[in-house]
């Protein structure tokens, strides 16, 4: 059945790959996005663009007819920048997602698939990280993804709007910023060794993460939108629901590689994706090794 989508932050890196996901499956998409990161030039002519900040409310209410569900993604997701310039991040990530719900509501809009993010668990010492641990933001950032969820599931509770946020875990592939906030370490020894530089890791390299490769995540915001078991505020984790080493990601990337400091960061990253395969009947299915080929060539590799 086709649907209209609204797709906020459509021209970024996670917005794009959706919108080309929803096209190809005949949706009709509406994307707003104010270009301080995004890039219309990756998107086709059939989408109905618009050039807006997510926190003029009364635009949004004009773009939301008609729309039947809005992935809201748009944010400044820095976690550093987050800490920098907390104010105006918090206005965007917090108001402006206020911005997006009164919007829904006043266009009589069905559903809301929130994009959230693992940063909102902080350090746990359970492994893999599920929905049900108590969340320890470490930054502004992940406090403002979490108090998104906390709004998705109020305005589900209050006014019978549909919404679902999905908790994005290390998110890469095609069309990502080698420079931007996503894939970071990927992204950043793609760069050196495209540069002929080591590849710098800190500390032992034995810290984990949980990449997921980003047609898994198009395809989760998809089954979230769809799925009649989800709508009431639920919070689910998208991630791969295996563990990598940043030793062994260098090794699949290739180079040199220099050890430096450690930082302060989780150890270990690991989602727990079972709640996420029985609601949505969501599967991953792009492992790491093959998403990283693929990215190599993209990026000019042998």
């Amino acid at each position: 059945m086709q649907k209209t989508f609204l797709v906020t932050g459509g021209a970024g890196f996670i917005g794009t790959n959706l919108v080309l996901a929803l096209l190809e499956q005949g949706h009709k998409v509406k994307v707003v996005d104010d270009l301080c990161a995004g890039n219309i030039e990756r998107l086709p002519a059939e989408v109905d663009f618009y050039e807006q900040d997510i926190r003029d409310t009364s635009a949004l209410v004009e773009i939301c007819k008609g729309v039947d569900v809005i992935v809201h993604l748009a944010a400044l997701p820095r976690v550093q920048f987050s800490i920098d310039e907390p104010v105006i991040v918090h206005d965007v990530n917090v108001n402006g997602t206020l911005s997006v719900l009164e919007a829904a509501k006043s266009a009589q809009v069905k559903r809301i698939v929130f994009a959230a993010s693992s940063a909102a668990y902080g350090d746990q010492e359970t492994l893999p990280l599920s929905t049900h641990l108590p969340v320890a933001p470490k930054s502004p950032y992940a406090l403002h993804k979490y108090i998104g969820e906390e709004y998705m599931r109020l305005w589900s509770e209050l006014f019978a709007l549909e919404t679902v946020s999905l908790r994005f875990f290390n998110v890469y592939g095609p069309h990502f910023d080698p420079e931007g906030p996503y894939a970071l370490v990927i992204g950043r020894f793609l760069k050196l060794v495209k540069e002929r530089q080591p590849l710098t890791v800190t500390g032992d390299g034995e810290q984990t993460r949980d990449f997921v490769h980003v047609s898994d995540v198009a395809s989760a915001i998809i089954a979230a939108s769809h799925s009649e078991t989800v709508g009431k505020g639920e919070v689910l984790n998208v991630g791969s629901g295996i563990e990598t080493s940043i030793n062994t990601l260098a090794m699949m990337i290739g180079g040199t590689i220099e050890y430096v400091a450690a930082r302060l960061e989780p150890k270990h990253t690991l989602a727990d994706i079972s709640e996420t395969k029985a609601l949505l009947g969501w599967e991953p299915k792009v492992q790491l090794a093959k998403g990283i080929a693929d990215l190599k060539k993209e990026f000019g590799f042998n």
